[in-house]
């Protein structure tokens, strides 16, 4: 962080989540009146999902967004709606191709009902969310969704592609995260500018502050999964391994450990061999991989603030700010 973003107002968690509560009531109402289903299955795996928590940062982002540029209002709140069913969608789903049993420390709906209902209700989310959209009626606003749902599927399958893969690299772990990650984020932020009636500048201001956020906060999340204390994670440490999965700490040890350390890492990662876990963050440890990647989470972080420059300063303005630093200092 630069000295002069230093110098900026930004707000704490608690804060901006004080400042959005107001909006975030009237998107959690809207939220629940638009899951209801005569579908009984539907309204119990949704709610299970959606009733979870978690931080509902996407749809923060939504409405911060429009009060950052000029306000808020019934649009937005639909928006963050969306943004939230197409979130969730992806949660049920990625969870069945990942075979996990655990998010935000409650057992998965895989888990709960199995793969197939889970599959079927995340369906029932994306439609769900397509409804909404044409209710909004603007071809803008369908055209940014359409695109980000098409590159969010296209991140599921190049994230397939590179599971078991010792040979992923950095470049092709952030365009993982770029498709199913920063799009949606940038979506958001996007969104929140357009239905507050900003211009195409003030627009792409706020999807590359959006963009680089969701770069932040996927990172940061991917060091966690070596580093922090799995009841506040939510989930199990070391799933990312179990998956297969190469993430950047273990991608940063693979690229600096000797021949033998990285032959042994490339095994583990065909075998998504979770058992090895020690002698994974020993190579971690030893190439400073969490060091590394938290560094690479801080450059995304700041320039996602460098991205609201121009913007002015106020209140919304500051949550974005906090939200870019709290992405990369939180411990869940």
């Amino acid at each position: 962080m630069t000295i002069l973003q230093a110098s900026r107002p930004a707000l704490g968690l608690a804060q901006i989540q004080t400042f959005a509560a107001p909006d975030m009531a009237a998107v959690d109402t809207l939220i629940r009146a638009r899951l209801a289903s005569d579908v009984v299955l539907i309204n119990q795996i949704a709610d299970h999902i959606i009733s979870a928590g978690g931080k509902r940062l996407r749809p923060m982002l939504v409405m911060l967004a429009g009060r950052a540029v000029g306000g808020s209002g019934p649009a937005h709140h639909q928006l963050a709606a969306i943004i939230e069913f197409i979130h969730t969608s992806t949660l049920l789903h990625d969870d069945v191709v990942d075979e996990s049993d655990l998010r935000r420390g409650r057992s998965t709906a895989n888990a709960l009902w199995g793969n197939a209902p889970s599959v079927l209700v995340g369906d029932f989310l994306y439609s769900r969310s397509f409804q909404l959209m044409v209710e909004l009626d603007q071809m803008p606003v369908m055209r940014i969704l359409a695109d980000t749902t098409n590159k969010i599927a296209e991140g599921e399958v190049l994230q397939l592609l590179h599971v078991h893969n010792p040979d992923t690299d950095e470049a092709a772990y952030l365009r993982v995260i770029e498709r199913k990650t920063a799009v949606l984020f940038a979506a958001g932020t996007q969104l929140g500018a357009l239905a507050a009636g900003a211009d195409e500048a003030v627009q792409r201001k706020l999807y590359d502050y959006g963009m680089a956020l969701g770069y932040a906060f996927q990172i940061a999340d991917d060091v966690l999964d070596y580093s922090a204390n799995a009841q506040e994670l939510g989930k199990n440490l070391g799933d990312d391994l179990a998956e297969g999965k190469a993430t950047l700490p273990l991608i940063h040890a693979m690229a600096h450990s000797d021949a033998a350390t990285r032959a042994r890492l490339a095994q583990i990662i065909e075998q998504g061999d979770s058992s090895a876990m020690d002698e994974v963050l020993a190579a971690i440890h030893a190439t400073g991989g969490l060091d590394y990647s938290r560094q690479r989470a801080v450059e995304y972080a700041d320039a996602a603030e460098v991205a609201l420059d121009g913007l002015g300063e106020n209140e919304a303005i500051a949550a974005l700010r906090g939200l870019a630093r709290y992405a990369v200092s939180r411990n869940h």
